[in-house]
């Protein structure tokens, strides 16, 4: 394993988009720490691309703190990809446990990472935030509201760490991707219920791939260090709006 190959650090990493950006940044030239909870995967993703494995929970003080010892002095890109929606009900019928585990990931936990390994960015010279967000974080649907509050949530955090780290060397990105077909995000939604989860995309001939989104990713990550990407909002052509998708 070469020292030469600057170091990006990917949470999420263990399927969908965030394995998906851990391969491409490898591609591009990037040593990645593929974190995640499932230990086994990202053991055999590190092993595939040069990389390491190590285990975060990132709603976890002590397991960031330990990724943080990981890293090191330096880091070049941080992907803040590990998220989750919980179900789908009216908020008459909200279930406050499946909003508190959103907000505990998709807003506590990528506080946490940032704040553990911002030292190591600023220490590189050139340090790149990439948050994963959501095109939930910018409009309301019915039954989403626990889901779209963290990530309007997600969408904040990035707004204000770019305004506050604004005199340091450290450019802050949210990719907030749209319709994006995974092998998980929508099962886990509905608690393991298949059918559910393949009529979100019924009829949606191409919807986003996790790689469409690990490219962009990857393409705000690789920019020139004076080019801060504020946001980029990224939907199939299908998809020109959360309740406007072209179904066949």
């Amino acid at each position: 394993m070469s020292n030469q190959r600057p170091l990006a650090v990917v949470t999420g990493a263990s399927s969908g988009i965030g394995a998906a950006t851990a391969r491409t940044l490898a591609g591009a030239g990037f040593e990645v720490i593929c974190a995640a909870r499932r230990t086994e995967r990202i053991e055999a993703l590190a092993a595939e691309i040069d990389g390491r494995a190590v285990a975060c929970d990132v709603t976890s003080e002590d397991s960031v703190a330990e990724l943080a010892a990981e890293v090191g002095d330096e880091l070049r890109v941080l992907v803040n990809n590990a998220g989750g929606a919980f179900g789908l009900t009216p908020i008459a019928e909200a279930d406050s446990e499946q909003w508190r585990q959103m907000y505990e990931v998709n807003v506590l936990g990528l506080m946490q990472v940032t704040r553990a390994l911002l030292p190591a960015l600023i220490a590189s010279g050139d340090g790149v935030v990439v948050n994963v967000g959501s095109t939930a974080g910018r409009i309301a649907y019915e039954g989403g509201a626990g889901y779209t509050a963290a990530k309007h949530g997600t969408q904040v955090v990035t707004e204000t760490l770019r305004l506050e780290l604004y005199d340091q060397p450290v450019r802050i990105s949210e990719v907030a991707p749209g319709m994006v077909h995974t092998e998980e995000f929508s099962l886990v939604r509905f608690g393991g219920d298949q059918a559910k989860a393949d009529a979100v995309y019924a009829g949606v001939r191409d919807p986003l791939t996790a790689e469409d989104v690990a490219d962009a990713i990857s393409w705000v990550a690789t920019r020139p260090a004076h080019v801060n990407i504020d946001e980029l909002v990224i939907k199939p052509r299908a998809q020109a709006a959360q309740h406007k998708v072209h179904r066949e």
